[in-house]
C-alpha cells in the first residue's frame, strides 16, 4: 500500500473559530464596507481620487507594522483630498524556489511553521490596524486564507504567479471586495485581462466554508476587479503601454481603469527607481490620462532589505524588509505629498 507523503499532520483552526476568538465590532464592519465602496467608485471612475496601496513587501514584525501603519495614517490625514491611501499588509509570499513563505506559514521565522499561530497573529494585527482607522490590502496566495480575514480587508491582489489560476479567479468572483489582477511575471497582460472577465461572472466550485467543511459554492461574480501593471522582462508603465492596455480592455468591454505597481518589473527591482515610475504617472495624468486610477508602492520604516536565515531571525535590524527592498518613510511621505500637490487641480477634471 502506498503511504501518504507526509510525516505528520496538525489540524487547522477554522475561519469561524478564529473569528470567534478575535471578533470585530459593528463600527469596524461599517468602516470596511465604506472603504470598499469608495475603492469601487475609484475603479469605476465615480471618485476622482488616486487609490494608493502602500506598505512593506511582507509583514514579519507586528510592532513594526503597527508603527508603520500609524505613520501612514498621519500622512493620509494631510492628503486625503486627492489620495485614498490603503496599507499593504502581505502575510503570504510566493517563492521562486525556496525561502520564508510569510508570517502565516512561519510566524517566528525559525522553521517551526506554527500556521495556527500565524493566522491568529495576522488577524489580530489587522484588527489593531483597522481600530486605528488604517485601511488594509493584502494578496491572496493560498485561496483558503481569505476566509480568515475577509471581513477586515478593503482591497485584495491576485499576484503575477497566480493570475492564471482558476481557483484564484473563482475565489475573486466570490469576494465582495475590490480585486486587482497583476500581469504575468513575463509582462503578459492578457492573463490578467482574462482573469478580470472570468471573475466578473458566476461560478460553481469546490471550496471551504467558515467551519472548514468542503462544500459546493456558487459565486455571483465580482464587478470590482481591475488590472495591475507590474512590469515583466521590461517596465510597462510608459504612455504607450497604458494606451495599448486601454485598447485591449475596451475591446473586451471592460472599464479601462489601471493600477501601476511602481516596484518589481517596473523598477527593474531597484527600489529607488519607484520614484521614476511615480513621475511618469504624474506626467501622464497631467497630459490627460484618465485610465490610471491607482498606484502600488513598496515602502517600510527604513530603506533597503536584509537577508533572513534561521540563525539571525532574532537579530534582525529594526524596520527593514526581509523580502523585497523598500523605500523609507521619509521618501514615502515626500512621494505622497508630491502626488497630492502636483495633481491637486487636475484630478477633479477627470470626472467631467
Amino acid at each position: 500500500m502506498q503511504k501518504n507523503n507526509f510525516n505528520n499532520k496538525n489540524y487547522l483552526i477554522t475561519p469561524k473559530e478564529l473569528k470567534n476568538k478575535l471578533p470585530i465590532s459593528q463600527k469596524i464592519k461599517k468602516q470596511v464596507l465604506i472603504s470598499r465602496k469608495i475603492i469601487s467608485n475609484i475603479i469605476l471612475g465615480k471618485d476622482f481620487r488616486i487609490l494608493i496601496i502602500c506598505g512593506p513587501c511582507s509583514i514579519h514584525n507586528i510592532k513594526e507594522a503597527l508603527e508603520y501603519g500609524k505613520y501612514l495614517k498621519k500622512i493620509f490625514s494631510k492628503i486625503n483630498k486627492n489620495i485614498y491611501l490603503i496599507m499593504r499588509v502581505y502575510f503570504e509570499k510566493p517563492r521562486t524556489i525556496l525561502g520564508w513563505k510569510g508570517l502565516i506559514n512561519d510566524p517566528y521565522m525559525d522553521n517551526t511553521f506554527n500556521i495556527n499561530e500565524g493566522l491568529y497573529l495576522a488577524r489580530k494585527l489587522l484588527i489593531q490596524l483597522v481600530e486605528n482607522n488604517i485601511l488594509l490590502a493584502t494578496e491572496i496566495l493560498d485561496p483558503n486564507t481569505s476566509k480568515y480575514f475577509d471581513d477586515l480587508l478593503s482591497w485584495i491582489a491576485i499576484g503575477a504567479r497566480t493570475v492564471e489560476s482558476q481557483i484564484h479567479r473563482e475565489i475573486a468572483s466570490l469576494l465582495q471586495i475590490p480585486v486587482g489582477f497583476k500581469n504575468n511575471t513575463d509582462g503578459n497582460i492578457f492573463s490578467a485581462i482574462n482573469a478580470i472577465q472570468t471573475s466578473s461572472q458566476e461560478h460553481n466550485f469546490i471550496s471551504l466554508d467558515e467551519n472548514g467543511k468542503i462544500c459546493i459554492v456558487k459565486s455571483t461574480g465580482n464587478k470590482n476587479c481591475h488590472l495591475i501593471l507590474r512590469g515583466g522582462k521590461k517596465p510597462n508603465y510608459y504612455k504607450n503601454n497604458i494606451i495599448e492596455c486601454e485598447k485591449f480592455l475596451l475591446n473586451v468591454g471592460l472599464k479601462s481603469k489601471i493600477m501601476i505597481d511602481c516596484s518589481h518589473g517596473n523598477s527593474n527591482k531597484d527600489f529607488k527607481k519607484q520614484i521614476l515610475v511615480i513621475e511618469s504617472i504624474i506626467s501622464q495624468i497631467k497630459e490627460g490620462n484618465t485610465s490610471i486610477m491607482g498606484i502600488m508602492i513598496e515602502s517600510y520604516i527604513h530603506e533597503g532589505n536584509q537577508i533572513l536565515n534561521i540563525n539571525n531571525s532574532k537579530k534582525l535590524k529594526y524596520g527593514v524588509s526581509i523580502t523585497d527592498e523598500c523605500i523609507n518613510l521619509q521618501t514615502t511621505q515626500d512621494i505622497l505629498y508630491k502626488i497630492n500637490h502636483e495633481l491637486d487641480s487636475i484630478l477633479k477634471l477627470r470626472l467631467l
